[in-house]
C-alpha cells in the first residue's frame, strides 16, 4: 500500500501523448500473460485514457480517485486492479476480499458480465449482491465463498446487518458512479461500509464529478490519493449535439411521436414513473416499439425490457432518473428529455447516456415557450449550446442529421423572458414601429393584454417565424413561440 501521495491532476498527457503515433496496449501495462490473452480474446488490446490513467496508479497499492463519465472505460480501469491484486488466494466463507459497489442492479449485472470471464481466467470467483431478489439464495452463495462482491448499499447493508457477511478481509474497494450513488440517498450507507473496511485496504473512487456528497466521501475515506480526471462529464456534453424543441403542450406528445419515429435506438426520460408507463404505451400504440424503466417494476421485468431494447425489439426507452442510471448500452444515437430536469447535474447524466466511448450522438429537450427560459438557464448551468426548434416548422422526418441543419441559435434568456410576457404594451407581437415594418419577421404571438402568450399567431404573420421585434420602442429582439 503507497499512502502519503499528493493528489496529481496532471493527466492531460495520457489522452494523447505528445509526438507518439503508436498506441499503448494492456500487455505494456505488466498485467498477468492470462489476463492479457483474455481481453485480446474479446478484441481489447488498447486500454483507453481512463484505463491508462487509473490501471498503473491502482496496481501500485494506491488509492485512486477518477474522475470519468460513463462509456469511458471505467468498468476495466477499476476491474483490472481488483483482479490482479486478489488472484492466487482464496477467500473465506462469507469474507470476500473485493467489493465494487454501485448504485443500481442493472449496473451491477453489466459489471458481472463483463468482469466474469476474466475473474474466471484469474481463478476468482464473484457474485452481485442487489435487492429486488430472493436475499437466501446470495446469502448461499456468501457461504460458499467468494473473492470479489458487487454490490448495491441497501442490500449489502441487510446482509451485514444479518452477519451473513464480514468486511473484515476487504482488500481493495470500489465505489463506481460514486456521485449517482449519492444522488440517490446512499451517502450515509456508503459511508458506513468503507468504515467497516480495514483501513489499511486499498480504496479507488470513480465518478463524473466530485462535489458535494462525493468530496465529504473523498476527505474521510481517500485522504491521501492519486487524482486523474479524464474525459468526465462535463466535458462530454461537448461532444454532443444539443437541441430545443418547442411546442405547445398538446403538440408535446406527437412532436415526441415525430422525433421517435425518426431516431430508433433512442432513451426518453420523463419526470415520474406515472409519466414513464404513460408514454410508453403511447408510443407503441403509435407504431413505435417502447419499455419503460422505472422503480415499480420488478428484476425480472427490468432485466426483461432492457433486453427487449439491447436485442432490437423495442427501439426507445422510457426511463425516470433513478432507473435510467443502470443503462449502460452503447449505440443509442439520441436522448430525449421529455421531461426537463431539475438541475442541471441530471442534464449531464441523462445526456450522458449517448455519445458513449467516443461515438456521436444528440440531445433532445422538449418545453412549452412558457418553461423555455427554465431550460435555456439549465443548459447554461450545463456548459452547453443548443439550437432552437420549433415544433410546428421542425424537418420532417425530424432526423438528427436534419434538426443539425435546422432551427436557430440560443436566443438570450431575457429576450424570451421578454416574450413570454409579450402583449398589453405592446411589447413582443405588436409594439413598435419595427414589428409593422416592411422587414417584420412572421410568426409569433398577439399581446393579449399581458401575462402568458395566448395562441399560434401563424394567422396573423403567415406562420414559420419564430423571431420578431421586441420592446415597445423596438430596441433588442424578442423571441417567442407558439403554446398552442
Amino acid at each position: 500500500m503507497v499512502c502519503g501521495h499528493r493528489p496529481d491532476t496532471s493527466v492531460s498527457s495520457l489522452n494523447q501523448p505528445a509526438g507518439s503515433t503508436v498506441l499503448p496496449t494492456f500487455s505494456t501495462l505488466s498485467l498477468p500473460q492470462p489476463l492479457v490473452q483474455a481481453l485480446e480474446r474479446q478484441d481489447i488490446v488498447n486500454p483507453s485514457p481512463v484505463q491508462l490513467a487509473v490501471v498503473p496508479d491502482a496496481l501500485a497499492g494506491k488509492h485512486v480517485l477518477g474522475r470519468a463519465r460513463t462509456g469511458s472505460g471505467k468498468t476495466l480501469a477499476f476491474g483490472i486492479p481488483v483482479l490482479v491484486r486478489l488472484a492466487g488466494r482464496t477467500s473465506r466463507p462469507k469474507a470476500p476480499r473485493g467489493l465494487i459497489l454501485l448504485p443500481t442492479r442493472e449496473l451491477a449485472t453489466q459489471v458481472r458480465a463483463a468482469m466474469e470471464p476474466l475473474a474466471q481466467k484469474m481463478g476468482l470467483r464473484l457474485t452481485t449482491v442487489y435487492g429486488g431478489v430472493p436475499i437466501n439464495k446470495q446469502i448461499n452463495t456468501l457461504k460458499n465463498g467468494v473473492d470479489i462482491v458487487i454490490a448495491t448499499p441497501g442490500r449489502l447493508t441487510d446482509l451485514l446487518d444479518r452477519r451473513c457477511m464480514t468486511l473484515d478481509d476487504i482488500e481493495i474497494t470500489v465505489l463506481d458512479e460514486a456521485d449517482h450513488l449519492c444522488d440517490l440517498g446512499f451517502y450515509k450507507p456508503i459511508d458506513a461500509i468503507l468504515g467497516r473496511t480495514p483501513e489499511s485496504s486499498q480504496r479507488l473512487l470513480l465518478s463524473a464529478t466530485l462535489d458535494g456528497d462525493v468530496n465529504k466521501l473523498v476527505k474521510r475515506h481517500l485522504p491521501q490519493h492519486v487524482l486523474h480526471e479524464v474525459d468526465s462529464g462535463e466535458s462530454a456534453v461537448d461532444t454532443m449535439e444539443h437541441h430545443v424543441l418547442v411546442s405547445g403542450s398538446t403538440e408535446k406528445s406527437k412532436a415526441a411521436f415525430d422525433l421517435l419515429r425518426a431516431n430508433p435506438r433512442s432513451i426518453v426520460f420523463t419526470r415520474t414513473r406515472r409519466g414513464a408507463m404513460r408514454l410508453a404505451k403511447q408510443l407503441t400504440q403509435n407504431g413505435i416499439e417502447a419499455v419503460d424503466m422505472h422503480g415499480d417494476l420488478s428484476q425480472r421485468h427490468r432485466e426483461r425490457n432492457l433486453e427487449a431494447f439491447s436485442s432490437g425489439r423495442a427501439s426507445v426507452i422510457v426511463a425516470t432518473d433513478v432507473a435510467a442510471r443502470g443503462i449502460h448500452v452503447d449505440g443509442i444515437g439520441l436522448v430525449v428529455h421529455y421531461d426537463a430536469p431539475a438541475e442541471h447535474k441530471a442534464y449531464q447524466h441523462r445526456s450522458g447516456r449517448t455519445a458513449r466511448a467516443g461515438e456521436s450522438g444528440a440531445v433532445v429537450t422538449m418545453t412549452t415557450p412558457e418553461a423555455l427560459r427554465d431550460v435555456m438557464q439549465l443548459q447554461n448551468k450545463a456548459g452547453v449550446t443548443a439550437r432552437h426548434h420549433d415544433a410546428r416548422t421542425a424537418p420532417s422526418p425530424m432526423t438528427v442529421e436534419a434538426l443539425s441543419g435546422a432551427g436557430t441559435a440560443a436566443p438570450h434568456a431575457s429576450s424570451v423572458r421578454q416574450g413570454a410576457r409579450s402583449g398589453g404594451n405592446g411589447g413582443g407581437s405588436r409594439g413598435g414601429s419595427s414589428s409593422r415594418g416592411g422587414g417584420r419577421p412572421q410568426g409569433g404571438f398577439r399581446g393579449n393584454g399581458g401575462g402568458r402568450p395566448q395562441g399560434s399567431g401563424g394567422n396573423r404573420g403567415g406562420g414559420g417565424g419564430r423571431r420578431r421585434s421586441g420592446g415597445s420602442g423596438g430596441s433588442g429582439s424578442t423571441t417567442v413561440y407558439s403554446s398552442s
